[in-house]
């Protein structure tokens, strides 16, 4: 996905006064020095030309991905204009999000938005947004010509198309060697499949990021994709929005079929609000919920701290993984492929390792109390423990 930094962002300066080329600096939270922009191509008509200078006046979260921007930002630009025209909400995020709930449209405005866009050699595509920050613009030295306008939207198309590219090869890349869909697959087949969906699911993500979901930005993202939307509606002849809904409405209604009860603390327990999960991804999710509420018992902002935000996210995303591993266990009618299950494990415990190295780079900075850390440790080892029995388990059976 895009690395969006404005929330990191604390001040900058974008430079198009030299025809063709964009110079820039902008300073980020947490980082002493500026990263440096050193981009081929020019600004939209209303920055062409000119010295941009913004600062952000609300308060900055670094980013928790900031140490993997480099410090020279080489390659072309996207879309760099200051008058990019968004909805915005007059009233704060939670009290619209609140109306929304009720199925409420909450008061709005249309605003300017500062949008600078690049593709870099080294980082990908990235992107400040912001209708917050405080502008200064200088007078223009020169002015885009009808066909500069033309080649700079071309160059702005052309620096995504390449971006794009490299996600089609990631995508290509996870699909060549996969077997027939008929033919039995091992673990292995499932993993290069796992990781060809993470390619398509970041490809789509960037072009619904970029170009939004209008009906006119979903023939653009149909089309990148490959998709053809007219054989997707003739495929699909008839069904209404009613129809959907009745659909949705009775699988929700649908009773949860019951469990086998002999497998009742093995493959499932159920939980006090009566819903049934496989005992380790109950325990993984727990403990997620736990240690998220003693940060927050703590007065600890994981926003502002990478290392912490690393070990309760991942944790909460293995609780996720190991839902989508094992929780179509608890049914007694399960039917499931043994190897598409340690692939899933396997995705699992990748999550879980991620979540231990957040946790060990807060032990030297002594971030968590003693015990606390002690009690983490002892519990992200056990659940590590579980995946590996797991997987050996199904190994056996597959």
């Amino acid at each position: 996905m895009a690395l969006r930094i404005h929330d990191s962002v604390v001040r900058g300066e974008l430079d198009n006064r030299v025809k063709g080329v964009v110079k820039g600096q902008i300073w980020l939270e947490g980082i002493p020095d500026p990263i440096l922009l050193d981009l081929t191509g020019n600004a939209c008509a209303d920055l062409a030309g000119c010295l941009l200078t913004f600062v952000n006046p609300q308060q900055r979260v670094p980013h928790p991905h900031l140490n993997s921007l480099q410090p020279l930002q080489r390659g072309s630009v996207g879309d760099l204009t200051a008058s990019r025209k968004v909805r915005v909400f007059d009233i704060p995020l939670e009290d619209a999000l609140e109306w929304c709930r009720r199925g409420e449209k909450p008061p709005e405005h249309m605003a300017n938005c500062l949008y600078l866009e690049w593709f870099s050699e080294a980082n990908g595509r990235v992107v400040v947004e912001s209708t917050d920050y405080e502008l200064t613009l200088s007078a223009s030295e020169w002015q885009l010509a009808p066909e500069d306008e033309a080649q700079r939207a071309k160059q702005a198309s052309a620096g995504l198309t390449e971006f794009m590219g490299r996600l089609s090869e990631a995508i290509e890349r996870h699909r060549r060697g996969q077997k027939d869909p008929e033919s039995e697959w091992d673990e292995y087949d499932y993993e290069r499949f796992f990781k060809e969906c993470d390619a398509r699911t970041d490809k789509y993500g960037e072009l619904l990021d970029k170009y939004g979901d209008s009906e006119e930005a979903q023939d653009k993202i149909a089309e990148e994709m490959g998709w053809s939307r007219d054989e997707e509606e003739d495929a699909t002849p008839g069904t209404s929005v009613e129809e959907i809904n009745a659909i949705c409405e009775a699988a929700v209604n649908e009773p949860e079929p019951e469990p086998a009860p002999e497998r009742e603390g093995i493959d499932w327990i159920r939980t006090k609000s009566g819903r049934l999960h496989h005992p380790l991804q109950h325990r993984c999710y727990e403990t997620a919920v736990r240690y998220q509420q003693l940060a927050s018992e703590l007065g600890l902002d994981k926003s502002a701290d990478a290392d912490l935000e690393r070990f309760l996210f991942e944790l909460l995303c293995t609780a996720a993984k190991l839902a989508g591993a094992l929780d179509a266990y608890t049914r007694r009618d399960v039917v499931r492929d043994d190897a598409f299950t340690v692939a899933a494990l396997k995705r699992a415990l990748a999550r879980l390792h991620q979540s231990q190295c957040g946790l060990e780079a807060l032990a030297p900075r002594k971030v968590l109390p003693e015990a606390m850390l002690a009690d983490a440790r002892q519990e992200l080892f056990g659940i590590r423990e579980g995946i590996l029995r797991l997987m050996d388990e199904f190994r056996g059976r597959a």
